[in-house]
């Protein structure tokens, strides 16, 4: 299982980073992380756009499904009429899991990456790669990026905030004969949750790991925003800048 994990994982990332700052300028390792961070993205880009898509089109419908809730006071109808519209619009509201799914092994990765250190002697390095001779560890002057960086962890916390503000869509309840029910509320804490739990959780993570993995978690949540502003644009929705502060 180790070394599944290493060739899979492990491997791929801690050579794709040695490639990296051999070629970027100055041999430095925080633009190598932001470079392999993009380039990761952009793998898992049909992922990730198929998740922003089914968003788009479970917002295109908030109001029929509000209308089933209305309509039958039986969770199970409910919840039966609800997968028949999310059929008949080939929408899958799971789609977005596997995305988070892949991307935590690689932060894992990322983190053994700069816990065993960046050496000429780690025996996983491939034939075709060359270690560099210079390897800048240094962020704009001030953060050591193998190191603790509580500043880029906040700013982590900070770019992951906005991205559920931004891309995760606002809850509506519908109160039936007064009440709310199960699947609302539900819904409206998961929504609390990760829009100011999660960034929280962010935060820690990547303080206590290195301001590497809080630089890939940046540039990835910047990436995220920025691909949901395109998605958005081109389906004619507006950005929901007003759910940043509510």
């Amino acid at each position: 299982m180790i070394n599944l994990w290493n060739t899979i994982f492990y491997e791929p990332l801690y050579n794709g980073l040695i490639f990296l700052i051999s070629v970027v300028p100055g041999g430095s390792v925080a633009l190598s992380v932001i470079v392999l961070t993009l380039i990761v993205k952009f793998i898992l880009y049909p992922l990730s756009q198929k998740s922003i898509d089914t968003q788009v089109k479970m917002r295109s419908i908030e109001g029929e499904v509000s209308a089933i809730k209305e309509k039958n006071k039986d969770k199970e109808v409910v919840a039966r009429e609800t997968m028949a519209l999310y059929k008949k619009n080939n929408i899958n509201p799971f789609s977005g899991c596997l995305t988070v799914l892949i991307q935590l092994p690689i932060i894992i990765a990322l983190y053994f990456v700069f816990l065993k250190g960046l050496t000429p002697e780690n025996s996983v390095l491939y034939s075709f790669v060359n270690f560099p001779e210079h390897i800048n560890i240094v962020f704009l002057g001030l953060i050591d990026v193998t190191k603790k960086s509580l500043a880029l962890g906040i700013v982590a916390g900070i770019a992951q905030y906005f991205q559920t503000a931004l891309t995760m869509p606002k809850p509506k309840t519908s109160a039936v004969s007064g009440k709310i029910s199960f699947a609302d509320e539900f819904s409206r804490s998961m929504y609390v949750q990760m829009k100011y739990f999660l960034p929280i959780l962010i935060v820690f993570i990547a303080y206590t790991t290195s301001a590497a993995v809080a630089l890939y978690w940046i540039t990835s949540s910047v990436f995220m925003i920025g691909q949901e502003y395109v998605v958005r644009k081109k389906a004619g929705i507006d950005f929901p800048m007003s759910n940043i502060w509510r």
